[in-house]
């Protein structure tokens, strides 16, 4: 499931684009200014964000800025009513992956960011690469030190998703919901066996490691 972050000052659009994208079966997170959303940032995975221009405290502009000394592969969706040239230029000097114009039209938001998580999937070819491992995606191994490893799915999707974000602390719950999902009835502890699994099977791999962050939860650490 595809986490979005909507940032906008006003109320009633946050609450359409939320409803309009929850249908379509994203989970939704929304904040109603630039300095809200980065606190939602740091503490929740994103795969895309829809941010508007005008804003009290921090506009979409420096938003985006700010965000992009961090993070230069997060995808950002900017809309405003501001349908200028000059607009447009700007939001994309500031690191934008695409504009749109308000008011906005559910059907059109909806199609421009499936485009941008397809391109950003094709993009990315569905394989990590850390020192001389490599995790390849689409056939659920991890090849290094001579030999290629096949994993469960599970397993790899979790070494995948921890290892496409070095160094960042996904919560144990975040886990759940976006290797197993919402509506996966198992507990929250069938992290804590693959995580154990995982360490296991790689124990002695110097290209990485899993980290318990007590109190929060894990994060890999790339060591090359």
């Amino acid at each position: 499931m595809f986490r979005i972050l909507v940032v906008d000052d006003d109320k009633n659009t946050r609450f359409f684009i939320k409803e309009a994208l929850e249908l379509e079966g994203f989970e939704v997170f929304c904040a109603e200014n630039g300095e809200a959303a980065l606190a939602v940032y740091d503490k929740e995975y994103i795969d895309l964000v829809i941010v508007d221009i005008m804003m009290p405290r921090m506009d979409g502009y420096a938003f985006t800025r700010t965000l992009r000394e961090s993070n230069k592969e997060l995808l950002v969706l900017m809309i405003s009513a501001k349908q200028l040239p000059e607009d447009r230029k700007k939001g994309f000097i500031a690191g934008i992956d695409d504009y749109m114009s308000k008011p906005i039209d559910p059907e059109e938001l909806v199609l421009r960011i499936r485009s941008l998580l397809h391109r950003a999937r094709l993009a990315q070819s569905h394989r990590i690469t850390v020192g001389e491992v490599t995790l390849d995606y689409d056939g659920l191994t991890v090849t290094g030190h001579g030999q290629s490893v096949e994993l469960p799915q599970k397993e790899f999707m979790l070494l995948y998703k921890l290892l496409s974000h070095p160094d960042k602390i996904f919560t144990k719950i975040q886990l759940m919901d976006e290797i197993w999902g919402l509506e996966c009835e198992t507990g929250w502890e069938t992290v804590t066996v693959h995580i154990g699994r995982l360490r296991k099977r790689f124990e002695g791999w110097e290209e990485f490691r899993i980290e318990n962050v007590r109190g929060l939860g894990y994060k890999a650490v790339r060591c090359v």
